[in-house]
């Protein structure tokens, strides 16, 4: 151990990445690589978009402030409400993790989805916070009333991921409306709806209207999935003004880097047609993929995000490995405790028959590896 590092540092699990585009071509001896193990979104960035971003080039020697008060006003003009609500950080990862630091101290309790956003974990651990796990049911999906159960006057913060990653799931909306008003005065729901936009609306709760009713919730989105801006690190919470406040006095100044909010502006103000051309894309490709890996013999879990959250009777980490060398690159869930389940990001449709042509591919050769012997 290094002397003077924090001993939380060595609780946390590091973050480890899948390998990049260039690392499986270098890898494999392989020409072109299909990419669907981050949750990316294939059709961006947007042509207005790129536009703004370009032209701010010649800007970066000067800190972001016009565009940084706009997005504010543009997202709380969105929700029916002033700039004030607004929050923004670097990805919905840095509006997390200053949540962290603005309400966690040592000890405080924590309750998070087992089978979730693994961020929530760590940031909590490295405040000094006990984590509590609750486990998915069997449809891998969140029984809030699990959450309701464990409600302690210790508990400080609620982890919640709607929809769920990596399984697509969302929970019942009535169930987090039971649970808000169940909260203790101290404890806090962290909605985090960063895949909110590829799912039906009237499934989701409107963490919005909770917070115009002074409740304990707050809502984090981002620009990266639905609007195709990962690269761009532009996230953003939606809460009470004086959260707010806390929020940015613990945060950085002008915690959000020029071009990504030139980009967000633009996607507001020019390109929020053609974001809804591509997600509408994205979820008619989603619903194809699900419906031919069943047809595989793949167990589907249904999914509101952009990706697809599916079993084999293989282990997943072979498969994973076995889909890369042949050029697509999925998430294998293992670390999530799903051994034989794989996440694979909904991308372009081209990328997409690829994934699914080389998947087939793939079961049928284990398929005939682990067919059993016939004696003559």
């Amino acid at each position: 151990m290094i002397n003077g590092v924090r001993k939380e540092a060595y609780l946390c699990e590091r973050y480890v990445p899948g390998k990049s585009m260039d690392e499986v071509k270098e890898a494999y001896g392989l020409n072109s690589v299909v990419k669907l193990g981050s949750n990316e979104n294939a059709y961006g960035p947007f042509e207005h978009t790129k536009l703004a971003m370009a032209s701010e080039i010649n800007r970066l020697n000067i800190y972001p402030e016009k565009n940084f008060i706009k997005l504010k006003n543009l997202l709380g003009e969105k929700y029916g409400l002033d700039g004030s609500y607004i929050g923004l950080g670097h990805g919905a990862g840095g509006v997390l993790e200053t949540l962290a630091r603005t309400f966690l101290e040592a000890g405080d309790k924590v309750i998070i989805p087992k089978e979730s956003y693994r961020l929530y974990r760590e940031i909590s651990k490295m405040m000094g916070a006990v984590v509590k796990e609750i486990p998915l049911d069997s449809g891998f999906s969140m029984n809030l009333d699990d959450f309701k159960a464990a409600l302690t006057p210790k508990c400080k913060l609620i982890w919640l991921c709607n929809p769920n990653n990596p399984t697509g799931s969302l929970f019942d909306k009535e169930k987090f409306k039971e649970l808000v008003n169940a909260l203790p005065e101290s404890t806090w729901i962290v909605l985090d709806e960063a895949y909110a936009e590829f799912a039906p609306n009237e499934l989701l709760p409107n963490g919005i209207d909770f917070i115009k009713q002074h409740k304990n919730v707050i809502c984090v989105r981002t620009f990266s999935k639905y609007y195709g801006l990962a690269g761009g690190r532009i996230g953003y919470l939606v809460a009470d003004p004086e959260l707010i406040t806390c929020y940015d006095t613990v945060s950085e100044p002008f915690n959000a880097n020029r071009i990504g909010l030139a980009g967000a502006v633009s996607i507001i103000e020019h390109d929020l047609a053609t974001a809804k051309t591509y997600g509408d894309r994205i979820v008619a490709d989603r619903e194809r993929i699900s419906e031919q890996l069943t047809e595989m013999g793949c167990a589907v879990s249904p999914s509101y995000a952009n990706f697809v959250f599916f079993s084999t009777p293989y282990p997943a980490a072979e498969t994973a490995e076995q889909l890369m060398r042949r050029g697509v690159i999925v998430r294998p869930c293992g670390g999530w405790g799903y051994d034989r389940h794989i996440r694979v990001t909904v991308g372009n449709t081209e990328e997409n028959d690829i994934f699914l042509s080389e998947l087939k591919a793939v079961l049928e050769a284990n398929a005939s590896a682990n067919a059993p012997e016939i004696s003559v």
